[in-house]
């Protein structure tokens, strides 16, 4: 009997749309019925973004604060599966894909249902992913599988070329010399692979040892420079938002400000940091840093870690 998977996706780029098209290959292959429903909000997110507007995301987006959705419909009460496609913004899940996941009916279609994520990302996706666990929790979905596809190259070079991406549209070299942002052709491709496992699990019933399976097949991969920069970060951001959230009338002002300190903290003071890390702390705490690393490349919510 054919599987019935809903596939669910916002994308602004396309690239989103790309991952999971690869993705959902094997499983179409095998006979899944695949329904498709794309994020639609009332509020339109532009692409290309000036860089103004893409940072007046950053309080909705790290405080998880929904945004009106343009009605939606799916043909079935009930699926086997739900793939989320999803991408990360300001270290929280994009203001669409946040939403979705605090609407009534969504929630109400997803409870009780094996769910898999799969995001596209410049490189940090993991305090995003942590918001997702939560939302995906308070609805009673069934987190069985996570996948995240990443921008391969320097942390440097991605920041540099991220932006290049949201204000032109092109997914090109910037000046000739920078590499190409975004998720690798062969990475895209990939995710085809990553998709044959979900389908295998998918056929058999059990999703027992899924994540395990795609973390062997480096479908997540936790590197710890990132891990260590995402935890500090998140916390720093809250703060941010906790300002303009005092001062409203501020808000354009304070975020011109915050720009400039993400700038100079990405660029300046987090490879000092990380070498003090390297020197004073990561030597004394591998034990709790292994145990980090499991943690996030799993599907389990904790409170805390």
């Amino acid at each position: 009997m054919s599987k019935h998977v809903l596939a669910v996706y916002f994308t602004q780029s396309g690239q989103t749309k790309q991952i999971l098209d690869s993705f959902l290959k094997p499983l179409l292959a095998d006979g899944a019925l695949v329904d498709f429903l794309q994020v639609q909000t009332q509020h339109q997110f532009p692409f290309p973004w000036s860089i103004p507007v893409f940072f007046d995301t950053v309080p909705e987006s790290v405080d998880v604060i929904p945004t009106a959705l343009k009605p939606w419909s799916v043909s079935r009460e009930q699926y086997d599966l739900v793939i989320l496609a999803w991408q990360p913004w300001n270290l929280s899940p994009s203001i669409p894909i946040s939403s979705i996941l605090q609407d009534a009916a969504f929630k109400a279609l997803i409870k009780n249902t094996p769910l898999v994520t799969i995001c596209g990302c410049r490189n940090m996706w993991i305090n995003a992913q942590e918001k997702n666990k939560k939302l995906l929790r308070e609805a009673g979905a069934q987190l069985v599988g996570n996948i995240a596809l990443f921008d391969r190259h320097p942390n440097h070079l991605s920041y540099v070329t991220i932006f290049h991406w949201l204000g032109t549209g092109r997914k090109d070299r910037k000046w000739g010399i920078f590499p190409r942002p975004g998720v690798a052709r062969k990475d895209i491709a990939n995710a085809s692979v990553f998709g044959a496992t979900v389908n295998r699990f998918l056929q058999s019933g059990s999703w027992e040892g899924l994540q395990p399976e795609l973390v062997k097949q480096k479908a997540v991969e936790v590197k710890y420079s990132l891990m260590y920069i995402e935890r500090k970060a998140g916390k720093i951001f809250k703060k941010w938002v906790a300002i303009i959230r005092k001062h409203p009338q501020n808000r354009k002002k304070i975020l011109v400000a915050y720009k400039y300190y993400l700038a100079v903290a990405l660029l300046i003071a987090s490879p000092i940091i990380l070498l003090v890390d390297l020197i004073l702390v990561r030597p004394f705490s591998q034990k709790k840093i292994r145990r980090q690393m499991d943690y996030y490349a799993g599907v389990e919510w904790r409170e805390k870690i």
